[in-house]
């Protein structure tokens, strides 16, 4: 069942197995307050297990790319369009949150980007290659976030 995200009333509907469920309900609600601002567009998320396609298609991404095999188990995942942009996402168990920003015109900006709950460790796939920032939400407290350009075409 899909699921839209609201973000003035944070929810860990499809999160609860997570150990920082909270916060990661809280990143998932950032994410959703972000397209809503910027696009206009309502972020609709649904079980992994349903979202089969956008977890592949992260997951082969990140195995072409940078040979990461993500060890925590997809909670939830969505794909859309958006502005000339494929949109990509997957929420994990241990409260990392991937996406992939996939410019669909020759040329444009593709690139994947990783973001951590606040209370979760970096995992051990990402932490020898990945250096993290910090930044401040009011939905999500502290975000630790990193990205990397895609080089090949999906």
């Amino acid at each position: 069942m899909s699921y839209v995200v609201d973000f003035t009333t944070v929810s860990t509907i499809g999160l609860e197995s997570s150990p920082v469920a909270d916060a990661l309900a809280g990143l998932r609600a950032n994410e959703a307050r972000y397209f809503k601002n910027k696009y206009d567009h309502r972020f609709t998320v649904e079980p992994a297990t349903k979202a089969k396609k956008a977890v592949a298609w992260v997951h082969k991404i990140l195995k072409d790319e940078r040979d990461i095999v993500v060890e925590s188990l997809p909670l939830e995942a969505n794909m859309f369009e958006v502005e000339g942009f494929r949109m990509a996402y997957v929420f994990y168990e241990s409260g990392l949150s991937i996406n992939v920003m996939y410019g669909i015109e020759d040329g444009g900006k593709r690139a994947v980007g990783f973001k951590l709950s606040e209370g979760m460790e970096i995992p051990t796939e990402l932490a020898e290659r990945f250096k993290f920032a910090r930044q401040k939400s009011k939905l999500a407290g502290i975000i630790r976030g990193s990205y990397f350009v895609i080089k090949s075409e999906y």
